[in-house]
């Protein structure tokens, strides 16, 4: 996607910690990177998840994580990942998210986070009441 069809991005720079032998970002670490991301969205959108949790008990569980390795992204590398809401159903939210170099529109990493609002007690599904809905597509 072009970078214009996002609407949040989150700067940062690749730790050492997170390069593997072959001198490039870890697979795993891509995740952390995109949960940081995500993170920040909802700071941004000003929407305060553990305070959220505490007060109704619901919070996001991932049931789908999905990332596509397009180009290496190496040890201290400044990278803007970017973060749009895709979908929001009745109870899940779907992030479309890319890794691009600072300020560059070539793709490095793609991604694609499902969460599913669901009560923390019973596992079960809630739905994401309109509110929630207003403040992550603003």
């Amino acid at each position: 996607m072009a970078r214009k069809e996002f609407n949040f991005a989150f700067s940062t720079r690749v730790r050492y910690a997170d390069i593997d032998y072959q001198g490039i970002m870890f697979n795993a670490a891509y995740l952390a990177y995109f949960d940081t991301a995500i993170t920040e969205f909802f700071r941004a959108r000003k929407f305060n998840n553990p305070a959220y949790t505490r007060s109704t008990d619901i919070d996001f569980h991932v049931v789908r994580a999905l990332v596509e390795y397009k180009k290496p992204v190496t040890h201290d590398a400044e990278i803007d990942i970017l973060v749009r809401v895709a979908r929001i159903g009745k109870s899940s939210l779907t992030f479309n998210l890319e890794i691009h170099p600072a300020g560059n529109e070539a793709i490095l990493t793609t991604g694609e986070i499902v969460y599913v609002h669901t009560h923390r007690q019973s596992h079960r599904a809630v739905p994401i009441g309109d509110d929630l809905r207003t403040l992550l597509l603003d």
